[in-house]
């Protein structure tokens, strides 16, 4: 009797791991067309990721806390607005995954050290990040600047683009 429930208790645990399958990982592959720009519409708070035209994917976003406004300086909430370029991916950001844009150009900081400012820096495209995160979801708007996208759309977004896509952010 003892074998024969040592080995149902042995074999419902192999079952329930078996059911659990294998863990996902936050990084994705993609097989699909090349994405050759990413847009960014501020107004409309969408990112779209195009192939030539053609939308592939588009997405609702978060922006900076400021979100009127092309970012200037350090620390004034704005998400910047301009044609920049794919530049970076941070596998371990603090919000989930990261997608970097090469704000400042020479223009942003020429403005910026003119006025006796910084320009900030730091701008990127990433997840809500850890559960518990005060802010988002709770508030659209709710980064220092950055393209906000929850944790599952940053994963497609960071396995599609590539370093030197450009990124054009519109009002």
């Amino acid at each position: 009797m003892y074998r024969a429930t040592r080995r149902t208790v042995t074999f419902s645990l192999l079952a329930l791991l078996a059911a659990c399958g294998k863990p996902s990982s936050k990084f994705k592959s993609y097989s699909g067309p090349p994405v050759t720009q990413v847009v960014v519409n501020k107004g409309k708070r969408r990112l779209y990721l195009l192939s030539g035209k053609t939308v592939l994917k588009a997405y609702d976003v978060g922006l900076g806390n400021v979100p009127v406004g092309h970012k200037r300086f350090e620390g004034d909430g704005k998400t910047p607005e301009g044609i920049y370029f794919i530049d970076r991916f941070n596998p371990r950001s603090r919000y989930h995954l990261s997608v970097g844009v090469s704000y400042p150009d020479p223009q942003d900081t020429a403005y910026a050290e003119a006025l006796g400012r910084k320009p900030g820096g730091d701008i990127f495209i990433h997840g809500w990040g850890p559960e518990g995160n005060a802010l988002a979801p709770k508030r659209r708007d709710w980064t220092a600047g950055c393209i906000a996208v929850k944790d599952e759309e940053i994963e497609e977004i960071f396995a599609m683009v590539r370093p030197g896509v450009p990124i054009v952010i519109s009002p």
